[in-house]
């Protein structure tokens, strides 16, 4: 017990030496890797010596000698149903000295059915396919569409795939992912990229809810307004002010119960207005996915709770172009 004890307290010494000055308590600390040292830039002091190079031993001079001289593969990754871990045959049909042999395509070939051993695992490539596909549709990054692929995996290990779409529990982890991470795409965009109906995406990802016990937050109104503002052509001190009516109608509880998006499109309209910046409710409907009356009775109990004053609205002789003619307005049904 006693020794334990004495061990852990070396342990915190030495972590500590190792972040903190003991000198001067400076938390500036650099690392020399010439010298093999640790230094001090408030006082000078070395606080460690002949400190082991963590890195490689070869050196290299450009991209194609590193590559040459690399001893590592890829890093592990979930967008590949096997994490990227299995072997890989090479295209060329050539063996270890660069000679050509005529059974590589063979093996090649063999090789990729044994990579593939299950129906799950097939199962698991096309899902894994489909949220490459969704992702880069909506523009989102690696990161998401890692954590889409790890919450499928873990879908698929409580066996919540058995008798369902597949197609639809890719979308509905997606979804789920991007409300997790506070990305603003609405249910409606993405079943736009997605080959099953948004109705489906919507029981399923409450399925999904229940089962993985998600922890989401309902979506704010504020993570919408810089995306519809960029697409309705405004300024920035039109997203500014659209944010501020936002925090104010949140302070006054006036978005409870009603959806982020009309709250967003209504701040929007309103904000435009009072910045003298004409855009009809239609134009905004047509940008926010959202009905002219449900933005016109968003806007009206906003103005009237916040007591805001607008100025009279100029009637406009040229139309916008900035909304596409192929936009179509739905219903909005995003989810809480």
């Amino acid at each position: 017990m006693i020794e334990a004890k004495r061990k852990e307290v070396e342990e915190q010494r030495v972590h500590r030496a190792a972040t903190q000055c003991p000198e001067c308590n400076s938390l500036l600390l650099r690392q020399d890797y010439e010298r093999g040292e640790i230094v001090c830039d408030s006082c000078g002091l070395v606080i460690e010596e002949n400190i082991m190079d963590q890195g490689a031993e070869w050196r290299a001079f450009d991209y194609e000698q590193m590559v040459k001289r690399a001893r590592t593969g890829a890093p592990m990754t979930y967008m590949i149903h096997d994490k990227g871990l299995s072997t890989f045959i090479d295209w060329r049909d050539a063996n270890v000295h660069g000679k050509s042999a005529s059974n590589i395509q063979r093996l090649r070939k063999w090789q990729n059915r044994v990579r593939v051993s299950s129906s799950s695992e097939r199962s698991l490539i096309f899902a894994i396919s489909e949220i490459d596909r969704m992702g880069s549709a909506l523009g989102l990054s690696k990161d998401v569409r890692e954590s889409a692929a790890l919450m499928y995996r873990k879908a698929m290990e409580k066996d919540l795939i058995r008798g369902r779409s597949v197609e639809g529990l890719a979308t509905a982890i997606l979804y789920a992912v991007c409300r997790q991470k506070g990305i603003p795409r609405t249910l409606e965009e993405v079943g736009e990229v997605s080959r099953v109906k948004q109705k489906e995406i919507g029981r399923t990802y409450r399925f999904l809810s229940r089962e993985l016990d998600f922890k989401l937050q309902p979506s704010s109104p504020v993570e919408f307004v810089s995306r519809f503002c960029s697409r309705l052509d405004l300024k920035e001190d039109v997203r500014t002010k659209a944010v501020e009516i936002v925090d104010r109608a949140e302070a006054q509880d006036l978005t409870v119960g009603k959806g982020p998006i009309s709250i967003a499109a209504a701040a929007i309209y309103i904000a435009a207005r009072m910045c003298g910046i004409t855009r009809t409710q239609k134009e905004v409907a047509a940008a926010t996915g959202v009905t002219e009356v449900t933005i016109r009775n968003r806007y009206k109990d906003m103005v009237e709770a916040l007591g805001i004053d607008l100025p009279t609205l100029q009637p406009s002789s040229t139309s916008s172009n900035f909304v596409s003619s192929s936009s179509h307005v739905n219903s909005e049904k995003e989810l809480s």
